[in-house]
């Protein structure tokens, strides 16, 4: 799952430039880091070997942010399979922190 933040603003002077850029890139690691703790948090195989949840990984680059599982099955959870249903986690999680991303971006700044 990936998150980017774009945005085209008419700034007149480069350090306003800069200082929203940077809000917005912690803001967005704000985010990131949330839904990434909840993510780990409500897993649905917790009570299970614990393997996928911590296998749960995140990494902010600038201005695009990704979360993500290396256990190897964690898409096979989210989505399901024909012998298996879905168990979203990852998609919960981005509903609920997403919405957060203008609030957290502002506080920033």
């Amino acid at each position: 799952m990936k998150l980017k933040v774009d945005f085209e603003v008419n700034l007149k002077t480069k350090e306003v430039q800069d200082k929203v850029k940077k809000a917005s890139e912690q803001g967005l690691k704000d985010v990131v880091i949330d839904i990434a703790n909840t993510v780990i948090k409500e897993h649905p195989w917790k009570t299970q070997t614990g393997t996928n949840a911590r296998s749960i990984a995140y990494e902010v680059k600038e201005l695009e942010g990704s979360i993500y599982s290396t256990s190897g099955y964690g898409g096979y959870l989210e989505t399901g399979t024909v012998n298996m249903p879905a168990f979203p986690y990852f998609r919960p999680a981005l509903d609920k922190h997403s919405k957060n991303l203008p609030k957290n971006i502002k506080a920033h700044l």
